[in-house]
């Protein structure tokens, strides 16, 4: 007795979403015959689901562009993007890269930016929890000893850096009522946090997203201010931390022993009494 062929799986995935594509010659082997009508009753039911994901995931660009455009352009995506995990909230990574290259939606030179903070905002609803550092503590931190100084983020926080106003363009659409006129000309770069239940964006200021990648990457604070200050020059790091500590991203702040001091410039500039 012959054992069946086994299906080789990259086959039956793409042949699933694209219907250009041919059926896995082991399935046909399987099973005889092709059996196109049931595997075209199969594909639509997994390229409709991954279409409604991706519209759970991404209801502004929905609202923005409408539902029947939406619709196209993520049938175009799915057919070209595979699922990499079996959880769906996960599906989508890649969007709004596909999103800057659809040319039909080259009429919204904000379209992707957008797309990036909604997935943004979905990654950071799943993220762990952890405990927002208290406001105590920072007070008590020596100003003259953050040079060195290195920070702790919350799982959840991301940045978005954007030349449009996107998170205006994301509160506008969120609302119930119909979304008000947003001007395009304005620059927002996002921070996204979900430190407690509900996720949130806020518009950073100048330089706000260099200093806090730097940040989460590694860097010092010393780092993390030379990096602001040459994205732009009024750089507002008051502002920045007072940002950090209101929306509760930072869960802690190292200072080493031998932790150097800042200029005295850097030092009158610093407040962490928000």
């Amino acid at each position: 007795m012959t054992s069946s062929p086994e299906i080789d799986q990259g086959e039956f995935v793409r042949a699933l979403l694209d219907p250009d594509f041919p059926l896995p010659v082991a399935l046909t082997a399987t099973h005889g015959k092709p059996p196109l009508r049931r595997f075209a009753v199969y594909r639509n039911n997994v390229v409709f689901g991954l279409i409604d994901a991706l519209s759970e995931r991404f209801p502004v660009c929905l609202r923005l562009v409408g539902e029947e455009f939406f619709r196209a352009m993520a049938q175009r995506y799915v057919r070209v993007s595979q699922p990499r995990a079996p959880m769906l909230f996960e599906y989508g990574e890649n969007f709004a890269d596909f999103v800057a290259g659809f040319e039909p939606a080259r009429e919204l030179p904000y379209l992707p930016d957008v797309a990036r903070l909604e997935y943004a905002m979905g990654r950071a609803y799943h993220a762990a929890d952890a405990t927002p550092l208290a406001l105590d503590f920072v007070r008590s931190l020596p100003g003259d000893r953050l040079a060195l100084a290195t920070a702790s983020f919350h799982p959840s926080t991301q940045v978005v850096p954007s030349n449009y106003p996107i998170v205006s363009i994301w509160r506008a659409n969120m609302a119930p009522d119909p979304p008000q006129t947003v001007r395009l000309d304005n620059v927002e770069d996002a921070l996204v946090v979900r430190p407690r239940l509900d996720v949130d964006a806020h518009v950073l200021p100048a330089g706000g997203s260099a200093f806090i990648e730097t940040m989460m990457g590694g860097g010092t604070f010393g780092e993390a201010l030379s990096a602001a200050n040459q994205r732009g020059k009024d750089f507002d790091v008051t502002a920045t931390l007072r940002m950090l500590l209101a929306s509760e991203a930072l869960t802690a702040i190292n200072i080493e022993p031998e932790a150097g001091r800042l200029p005295q410039a850097a030092v009158a500039g610093t407040n962490f009494g928000a």
